[in-house]
């Protein structure tokens, strides 16, 4: 096992941060939270012109072929600019359960699309009781009639639904005793009669979720993804990977709140001194720092275990989650203490930056959430 990057994924990382920084600084991330979409069309197709949107797709369907850590190294130069793009939506959750559970023609129909930036997708999972488990998908459900399926409920917190085109909607369609028995996953268009998505006014404004409810919707049987009943393996193994995709981006900002905190402190002065040399300052950037390199470590064996698919994968993930949320708000916080007034101020990014680690926070379950998953995977 080699944790260190080879050569190529340094030169992708330098290729991605010097890309973000020309093309999405903090004004333009400022305009895309005003921005109803939440994206910029231009730099998505920018984006799919350098190979991001099928980088860990197979060639077959588009893609470049690369695998998880390759895409883990942009995700956490996304994370450093607060990249407003529906790439988390669209590449890691729709279009991993479409790579994992989609038949044949399903995946020539969307991957090559969504790798060449014609396709936005989703995945509708998350309901009122906001659970990412199992036994939250209860509310949507499929009923089957002649060779189709009719889809009702609510799905809450999907990401950038109104932009979709496709969503990939987790519904119930058997009660059983075992609740990840009789799930199932269907694609379906947003255009579709029936479907309506409200955008919600949420913390970070940087990625945009909605509220999608389904009435009667009508689904034909081809539009099934996956086994019928037997979905759920199919939403933990993309949970999994966006899970360890999220915590690339929480590492990334976290790294960014570091270096804007120590070059604040070094050119700060205060009673004739930069506020740097002040004890007080120096312990709070010095416990930032280790927290950032912690996460890191969990960050990257997450990564890896992914890309190799090795059975403690979900044990790496749920360790990685548990510790970089708590890491990524604890830095952020600090990082607006060390700015002091300034980082309280709209004007300043700071509070951008913590918004953003709110979010992560909670996204695919919180840090309580995955240290409940460890001690199950560890049989406490």
């Amino acid at each position: 096992m080699d944790f260190g990057f080879s050569d190529e994924q340094e030169m992708l990382r330098q290729t991605a941060r010097a890309f973000l920084a020309e093309h999405c600084p903090s004004q333009v991330v400022r305009q895309l939270m005003e921005d109803e979409r939440g994206y910029s069309p231009d730099l998505w197709r920018k984006m799919a012109e350098l190979g991001w949107l099928g980088l860990a797709f197979p060639e077959a369907y588009g893609g470049q072929g690369l695998g998880f850590v390759d895409l883990t190294v942009i995700l956490e130069e996304m994370g450093a600019a607060l990249l407003p793009s529906p790439f988390l939506s669209t590449v890691v959750l729709a279009g991993q359960a479409i790579l994992i559970g989609g038949s044949e023609a399903q995946k020539q129909a969307y991957l090559p699309r969504i790798a060449a930036g014609d396709l936005l997708a989703t995945l509708a999972l998350t309901e009122p009781s906001g659970r990412f488990d199992a036994e939250g998908v209860s509310e949507v459900k499929a009923v089957p009639e002649e060779g189709r399926f009719r889809l009702s409920g609510t799905k809450l917190f999907v990401l950038d639904a109104h932009i979709a085109d496709v969503l990939v909607v987790v519904a119930r369609t058997k009660d059983a005793g075992d609740k990840s028995f009789g799930i199932s996953l269907f694609l379906v268009d947003r255009t579709a009669p029936g479907v309506s998505t409200t955008l919600l006014k949420t913390m970070d404004q940087t990625r945009k979720q909605c509220e999608v409810t389904f009435d009667n919707v009508v689904v034909e049987a081809d539009r099934l993804l996956g086994p019928l009943d037997g979905g759920w393996p199919i939403v933990r193994k993309v949970l999994d990977i966006a899970t360890a995709a999220l915590c690339a981006e929480m590492v990334g900002g976290a790294q960014r709140v570091l270096d804007m905190s120590v070059a604040y402190a070094k050119e700060r002065v205060q009673f004739g001194r930069p506020i740097g040399s002040f004890q007080a300052i120096k312990h709070k950037c010095a416990e930032m720092l280790l927290q950032v390199e912690s996460a890191k470590s969990a960050a990257y064996y997450a990564a890896w275990a992914v890309d190799e698919d090795v059975p403690e994968a979900p044990l790496a993930v749920s360790m990685a989650k548990a510790y970089c949320s708590d890491a990524y708000r604890n830095v952020a916080g600090e990082g607006i203490q060390v700015h002091g007034g300034i980082g309280f101020t709209w004007e300043h990014d700071m509070h951008l930056y913590f918004k953003r680690a709110k979010f992560c926070e909670f996204m695919f379950g919180d840090a309580t959430y995955h240290r409940e998953l460890v001690a199950q995977e560890v049989n406490l």
